[in-house]
C-alpha cells in the first residue's frame, strides 16, 4: 500500500522479472481496479510489470462505496500524481504504459504531463472521456439500444430530470435511502452491459453481481463522466501532438460503439508516430484477439 494523501491509499504490485523493461498497467473503469487477469498481456520475461488499483477502488482505500466517501479528492490530477509517486517510489526512471478503455483517457493525460517518463504507449478500446463522449454514452448509443436505454433513463426520479443522466446518476448514487443507491447502482451497470454487447459472444460482466463492487464503480463512472475527466473539451485530443515521437499502438473493436472508431481515428491523426490496428471481431467487451492484439503490440 502506498499513502498517496488525501486520507487515501493505493495498492499496487509488481511481478514479472525484477530487471525487465518497466511496464505500468492502467486500468479501465474508472472503478474496475486490477485482477490477476491483467497480468496476461506483459511477457514476464521481458516485463518488470506494476499496476495499481486507483484511488476509491479495488484494494485501495478508501473505497468510493463506503457510506461516508467523499471523492473531492479523486480526479485525474490526482491520479496522474499517483503515479508519479509510484514511479519515484520504484525508482523508474520511464516505462512503458498499457492503458485500456478510460485507462487509455489516464494513460493520455499522464503521458501529456510527463512525457519524459513515458517509453512508449499501447492503448486498446480507446477514450479520451470527453463531453462528447459522454453525452454520447448515455444518450446517442440508446438509438442502437431503445429498450435497454428507455430503462436506464425512466429509472431516474422525476426531480432529476432536468440534469444530464451522468450527472442525475451521481445524486442517485448518494442518496441517504441505501434502496436508491442500489437500485441506481443495477441500473447504471445494466446499462454499461447493455452498451459494450454489440459483438457477438458476449456475455454480461459478472462483477456487477456484487452490490459493494457495482455501488463503487457506478459512482466513480459518474464522477468521472460527468466532470469529463476534469478536462477542456477536447482537451486531450487537442494537445495529443504532445506525445509525437512516443511510438505507440491504438488497438480498437470494429464493433465498439461505447466509444466509436473516430476516437482513436481521431487520435491517430493527431499523434503521428502511433499506428492504429482495428479489429473487426470485437466490441467495448473485448476478446480473445483483443488480448492476442495487445501481446503482440507489448511484444514489439
Amino acid at each position: 500500500m502506498l499513502e498517496v494523501g488525501d486520507g487515501h491509499q493505493i495498492y499496487w504490485e509488481r511481478c514479472g522479472n525484477p530487471k525487465g523493461k518497466p511496464a505500468l498497467y492502467l486500468h479501465g473503469g474508472p472503478g474496475s481496479g486490477c485482477t490477476p487477469g491483467s497480468r496476461r498481456f506483459f511477457d514476464p520475461e521481458v516485463y518488470c510489470i506494476v499496476l495499481f488499483d486507483q484511488r476509491g477502488c479495488g484494494r485501495s482505500t478508501p473505497l468510493a462505496s463506503d457510506p461516508n466517501a467523499d471523492l473531492r479528492a479523486n480526479t485525474t490530477s490526482h491520479l496522474i500524481g499517483d503515479i508519479e509517486q509510484l514511479r519515484h517510489l520504484l525508482r523508474i526512471e520511464s516505462w512503458t504504459v498499457l492503458g485500456i478503455s478510460w485507462g487509455t483517457t489516464l494513460a493520455l493525460a499522464y503521458a501529456q504531463a510527463h512525457a519524459a517518463r513515458v517509453g512508449a504507449m499501447v492503448f486498446a478500446l480507446v477514450t479520451t472521456t470527453s463531453r462528447r463522449e459522454v453525452e454520447w454514452l448515455t444518450e446517442g448509443v440508446g438509438r442502437i439500444f431503445p429498450r435497454e436505454w428507455d430503462r436506464f433513463a425512466a429509472a431516474v426520479p422525476p426531480a432529476l430530470r432536468g440534469r444530464s443522466l451522468a450527472d442525475a446518476y451521481a445524486a442517485m448514487l448518494f442518496d441517504d435511502d441505501p434502496a436508491v443507491r442500489d437500485r441506481a447502482a443495477k441500473e447504471w451497470c445494466a446499462w454499461e452491459d447493455a452498451h459494450v454487447s454489440l459483438a457477438p459472444n458476449h456475455t454480461p460482466n459478472p462483477r456487477f453481481e456484487d452490490p459493494e463492487f457495482r455501488l463503487c464503480f457506478a459512482r466513480l463512472v459518474t464522477h468521472y463522466w460527468k466532470n469529463a475527466a476534469f478536462f477542456g473539451d477536447q482537451q486531450l485530443l487537442e494537445n495529443a501532438s504532445i506525445l509525437n515521437g512516443i511510438p505507440g499502438e491504438l488497438i480498437h473493436g470494429r464493433y465498439d460503439v461505447s466509444s466509436p472508431l473516430d476516437i482513436p481515428w481521431r487520435l491517430s491523426k493527431i499523434w503521428t508516430s502511433s499506428k492504429l490496428r482495428v479489429l473487426d471481431d470485437i466490441g467495448h467487451g473485448g476478446g480473445e484477439s483483443f488480448v492476442s492484439a495487445i501481446i503482440d503490440a507489448l511484444g514489439q
